[in-house]
């Protein structure tokens, strides 16, 4: 049988192991704790050296000032169409994109017709005929064609319909319509898709704009529009109805939309951008009329 001694030299032996292995079991919890510490650090030096090497710290951070382009221009081949006149491209930034600017069509026919077009929804066909008016584009230029749904073609200097700059670009305004279905009939009460005396682009195939617009005599409503709105009449609508109202001849291709009496554009002129924006016509469309280029 165990001595007394021999008890409690097992006891002490059982205490002391009890108390190494507490104390391996600090040192291990310790170990994991600065360990876990010294990745968080490490991690956290590796960020910041991340975000200073990019600027986050410095106290005048670099901005890109490069613009973005307002506008694309798409090149024609002017030796393909022999209609189109090279006068070179408009810029494709730094353009005006709010308000309207004035323009101004002189005829042989009567008083000038003056148009607001649109910078806020078109901004390239604005940037466009302001380009175009300032190298004489459509000066001395026919407008060649009087459609059957009631406006005025201009802007072609060939006269052909298939002549413009060495330039495209797309629609910007092309007018929606509440019908399912294009060829569903306009709902009763609904407002014409082009009011008299809207301005919108013409070209053929649609979104290849280039010169040509239209200048609505009177209202037209179409559950297809293709051509986009630019402006609005604001002075000479008399004028264009009078135009609109001239005897029609064959243009050489069976269509009788030709003006017996030429229409001349003797000059058009656009200014200067105005930021204080009139109301645009809130619907548009383009008429039916003989194929081409625009």
């Amino acid at each position: 049988m165990a001595s007394s001694r021999d008890r409690q030299r097992k006891l002490a032996r059982a205490k002391l192991d009890r108390q190494l292995a507490r104390r391996a079991a600090a040192v291990r919890r310790r170990r994991q704790i600065q360990a876990g510490v010294g990745a968080f650090l490490v991690l956290a030096v590796i960020v910041a050296g991340s975000a200073w090497a990019l600027g986050a710290f410095d106290s005048d951070p670099k901005q890109n000032t490069a613009a973005a382009d307002t506008c694309l221009w798409t090149p024609q081949d002017a030796t393909a169409n022999t209609n189109l006149k090279d006068v070179g491209t408009p810029a494709t930034k730094d353009l005006p994109t709010e308000g309207t600017r004035a323009m101004t069509v002189t005829t042989n026919q009567g008083a000038p017709i003056t148009a607001e077009l649109n910078l806020t929804n078109s901004p390239c066909a604005a940037a466009s005929i302001a380009h175009l008016a300032s190298r004489s584009f459509y000066d001395n230029t026919k407008c060649h064609e009087i459609t059957a749904d009631g406006a005025l073609r201009c802007g072609d200097p060939s006269g052909t319909g298939l002549g413009g700059p060495t330039y495209s670009f797309y629609d910007e305004d092309v007018p929606t319509v509440p019908s399912a279905s294009p060829s569903a009939s306009p709902a009763p009460g609904q407002p014409p898709t082009y009011p008299k005396g809207t301005v919108a682009m013409i070209s053929n195939p649609p979104g290849s704009n280039g010169s040509q617009f239209l200048i609505f005599f009177k209202d037209f409503t179409t559950t297809d529009p293709k051509y986009p709105v630019i402006g609005r009449v604001t002075g000479g609508l008399d004028v264009v109805e009078k135009i609109g109202a001239l005897p029609t001849v064959d243009n050489g291709t069976g269509a009788k939309v030709k003006p017996k009496t030429d229409v001349v554009i003797q000059s058009l002129t656009v200014g200067e951008p105005v930021t204080a924006a009139a109301p645009s016509p809130s619907a548009s469309g383009a008429p039916a009329s003989s194929p081409s280029a625009g």
